[in-house]
């Protein structure tokens, strides 16, 4: 996970940034999330998430798209009520976070190409 991942949390927009680079398995996506809660890197005033995943590739088969999704529910109490932004550029890297749309329970997912459609969602 070791310069896989960074945060940046705006403070106008209230949305917390988490960017991506290189090959991102399941647990890279696991591990930085506990990470951030463990540390506290998550604002208690966050309106939303933007996952960028356009220097990054998913490293996972699409069946795994039950974890994430799985892992969001187990963790709603951080990431219930909140909308989550994944955006993607390669329409192969468009298979997971559509996948995990279907099983989105107590919060919200889209995937983007564009962080502008992303931002205006997750502010909507």
């Amino acid at each position: 996970m070791e310069n896989k991942i960074k945060y940046f949390f705006d403070e106008e927009s209230c949305i917390l940034f988490k960017y991506h680079f290189g090959n991102i398995c399941f647990d890279d996506i696991k591990n930085s999330w506990n990470e951030a809660i463990n540390k506290n890197i998550i604002p208690n005033e966050v309106k939303g998430f933007i996952l960028d995943y356009r220097n990054a590739t998913f490293d996972m088969s699409p069946d795994e798209h039950k974890k994430i999704a799985n892992f969001y529910q187990s963790n709603i109490n951080t990431f219930g009520g909140h909308r989550i932004a994944i955006i993607t550029i390669d329409p192969k890297d468009m298979v997971i976070p559509t996948l995990v749309e279907y099983k989105d329970r107590g919060y919200q997912s889209k995937p983007f190409s564009t962080l502008e459609a992303a931002k205006k969602w997750v502010l909507m």
